[in-house]
């Protein structure tokens, strides 16, 4: 376990700032619900009523005078984009910085095989994308309770969990990705991240592009649906677990036969 534990000593930093930067973000969100909770009667009936902004973010379906309603909304988007984003971004450089900072050699000279450098560096971005999300959540549950609002279990469970899924589909398939790459993949990391957001968005907007719900993991992480609905839609994060498991596979499959420079 000695590369495990090189990875999360090298990431360590970055972890920390990103947790620390979402965890403080979704804790001001929070902390600022008491002071808006009575405005929001009228919010919710204007922005229910602005056409596809509406539903691009379902805020048709939530009230924003309800603590879950403004988490999910509020607090959703922080979450979403930004451990999207870091589960991309530690994913997609993972095995491509090897050969990007020239340490591939050093490191594969070692008497270990490619395997076992994949397994230790996939689990050591699965446990930073555990660590993240579980810092968080308890960071959210702390400020609800600061704030003194009643805590939806239920509701804020299954969305926490909704979007810790997403960020293990992500990182599949950037794992996948970094196997190919032979430089940095920030820029990769980052786009697939967007890309994925705004496909849901447009998914949102037009019934003719639903079938992209299927394609980018935000789609079983609509707070509106999980809060109306009460449970996660198995049916799209089935395949989302499927894409996953491909860019694992297909790091596996191209990473131990890579001719590595």
């Amino acid at each position: 376990m000695t590369l495990l534990k090189h990875e999360l000593r090298q990431g360590r930093v970055s972890l920390a700032v990103w947790t620390g930067a979402v965890g403080f973000l979704l804790a001001v969100c929070v902390f600022l619900f008491p002071e808006m909770k009575g405005q929001m009667e009228g919010v919710s009936d204007i922005f229910a009523s602005m056409g596809s902004f509406t539903d691009a973010f379902g805020m048709d379906r939530l009230h924003f005078g309800t603590l879950i309603g403004f988490y999910a909304i509020e607090c959703g988007n922080v979450l979403g984009l930004g451990g999207a984003f870091y589960a991309a971004l530690t994913a997609v450089s993972v095995l491509a910085k090897e050969e990007k900072d020239r340490t591939a050699e050093f490191l594969l000279t070692h008497p270990v095989s490619r395997a076992r450098v994949l397994a230790e560096k996939l689990l050591a971005v699965l446990l930073q994308i555990t660590l993240l999300n579980a810092v968080i959540l308890g960071l959210s549950l702390v400020s609800m309770i600061a704030i003194g609002e009643t805590i939806p279990w239920k509701e804020i469970l299954l969305m926490h969990l909704a979007y810790f899924l997403m960020q293990l589909e992500l990182a599949g398939i950037c794992f996948g990705i970094s196997a190919v790459l032979r430089r940095g993949g920030i820029g990769v990391g980052l786009g697939l991240g967007a890309v994925m957001y705004f496909l849901n968005i447009i998914a949102n907007i037009a019934e003719s592009a639903e079938f992209l719900k299927y394609i980018t993991p935000f789609g079983y992480c609509e707070g509106a649906d999980i809060v109306s609905d009460g449970r996660l839609n198995g049916t799209m994060i089935l395949p989302g677990m499927l894409y996953a498991a491909a860019g694992i596979a297909a790091a596996y499959g191209i990473y131990t036969r890579k001719d590595i420079r």
